[in-house]
């Protein structure tokens, strides 16, 4: 199966999504259905709301972007990174308004679609991706830790039978996935034999009926979006920029492609959908969905399947689901963060530029101490961009040949930028003036104004010394920068630039 976008919609296409795959995608969406249910109750927590808001949120995002999305196979629900940026609103205005600002997340989200806002991933260098996925796979394991504070040797034991058999029992049985197997044998185990240890049911009161429609009980006035918009406007740049890196990685995984702005849109009617639902604002997993990608789910239904069996889950089966014993999403979870994590990426510091070495450490450090996927992303970007740029305003170089004339030629090459002028400034000599000089600007490019800027002092410099200056070889697009930007050839300039 492959997820390609399409400018327009494929029937048939979207069907060999749903339904390419089924009994994979059906198991590995159980797989998943189990695993969210502690992640939406801790996410809960940490946003400052009780558990059925997020369990809420999960089983609706997931729904709604199986059908809308444009990764199939991708796992959206209620985060972490989501639910750190909602404490502060729900502490200061209340749960009501927490729904207003997820509605207007999923509205921003869709404009983002709209304005076909994907296109803007390619910036993110490589470097900055593995930095993430790495980072992704650390914060995994240490969310698993708080599990063993105060824990007996019968969490140890379960927890290593568990990763027993995840990893072992695909050698010789592949038909079932190796973690269903896990949490299966693990429960029984704790059922049947009493074991001191904690289960899903120990991390909160679940809910016991479907959640109301409802809109959010909010003033409506500008006072009221003054208060949601900034939250909103940060929640929903977080959730697609993890939500795309996400698909970004599956797509990698899984050597398929999938449409980035269907996503965005799709993230943003999930949202909108939620809010009103009672639940709060949510964007792709990557836990979940490294679980849902290493268990075979593949398609859309496999994300239908882990929403719809997370409802089937609390409001039917509640009496089994709570007898889960931690221990085995534990062992799931662990299972997926060594999995996420790249450990080439570890061999590759030796090997590759110290500069994008320096990138990616700095966005798994970032990351890791912040909780915040985005400002780790940011910080790896704007570093990867310091060091293109450093990088390249060293290609840039000036020469000079004298003629019998008395003529000096300067041959500038390279790319002329803010990074470069400085070096440009000092490449021509002042201290013994030519009779008569020529610039060949032939193999350069004026990229901004601070480029023009330097040559204006080059210029001006020369006609205080009386050394008539020549400019030959612009492309038109450095002409049209200079025509414009350039004050040396200008009325007055001369004296201008001896009053400053």
């Amino acid at each position: 199966m492959t997820a390609s976008p399409v400018s327009r919609f494929d029937l048939a296409q979207y069907r060999r999504e749903w339904f390419g795959n089924p009994r994979r995608d059906i198991l590995a969406g159980i797989v998943v259905a189990l695993a969210l249910i502690p992640e939406a109750i801790a996410f809960s927590i940490i946003a400052g709301v009780d558990p059925q808001v997020g369990l809420y949120a999960s089983f609706i995002i997931a729904i709604v972007t199986a059908f809308l999305g444009g990764r199939p196979g991708m796992i959206s629900a209620a985060t972490g990174a989501m639910a750190l940026l909602m404490t502060g609103l729900v502490r200061d205005h209340g749960l009501e308004y927490l729904f207003a600002a997820t509605v207007l997340t999923g509205v921003f989200q869709m404009m983002f679609g709209w304005a076909r806002l994907a296109r803007y991933l390619k910036f993110i260098p490589r470097s900055v991706m593995v930095g993430f996925v790495n980072a992704l796979a650390i914060l995994i394991f240490m969310a698993q830790l708080p599990q063993f504070v105060g824990a007996n040797w019968q969490m140890y034991a379960m927890v290593a039978a568990g990763l027993a058999i995840i990893y072992l029992l695909p050698r010789v049985f592949r038909a079932i996935p190796s973690a269903l197997v896990a949490i299966v044998a693990l429960t029984l185990v704790a059922v049947f034999t009493g074991a001191d240890v904690k289960t899903v049911g120990d991390m909160g009161t679940l809910p016991t009926a479907l959640p109301p429609f409802s809109f959010p009980q909010v003033p409506l006035t500008l006072e009221t979006l003054g208060i949601i918009t900034p939250v909103a406007l940060t929640l929903a740049l977080v959730g697609i920029l993890e939500s795309l890196l996400t698909a970004q990685l599956i797509d990698e995984r899984t050597d398929t492609t999938s449409d980035k702005n269907a996503e965005s849109r799709g993230q943003g009617v999930a949202n909108i959908v939620t809010g009103f639902f009672g639940g709060m604002a949510g964007c792709a997993m990557i836990g979940q969905s490294m679980i849902n990608v290493s268990n075979g789910g593949r398609g859309r239904l496999s994300t239908f399947v882990a929403g719809a069996f997370l409802l089937v889950l609390i409001l039917l089966l509640q009496p089994l689901l709570v007898q889960i014993p931690m221990a085995a999403l534990v062992a799931v979870m662990i299972v997926v963060s060594v999995g996420t994590f790249d450990w080439s990426s570890l061999k590759s510091l030796t090997v590759f530029p110290k500069s994008e070495s320096i990138v990616m450490l700095a966005t798994v450090a970032v990351t890791v101490l912040t909780h915040d996927l985005s400002r780790g992303v940011l910080v790896g970007v704007i570093l990867s961009a310091l060091f293109f740029a450093r990088k390249v305003s060293q290609l840039s170089q000036v020469t000079h040949t004298d003629s019998a004339d008395g003529t000096r030629t300067y041959r500038v090459q390279g790319q002329l930028f803010f990074v470069s002028t400085h070096d440009f400034l000092h490449q021509f000599d002042f201290t013994q003036p030519a009779r008569r000089v020529v610039i060949d600007l032939t193999d350069a490019h004026f990229w901004d104004g601070s480029a023009v800027g330097a040559l204006d002092k080059v210029m001006l410099k020369f006609r205080r010394l009386g050394t008539p200056a020549e400019l030959i070889g612009l492309n038109g697009a450095s002409a049209t920068l200079i025509d414009r930007l350039a004050m040396h050839d200008k009325p007055g300039a001369l004296a201008r630039s001896a009053g400053h």
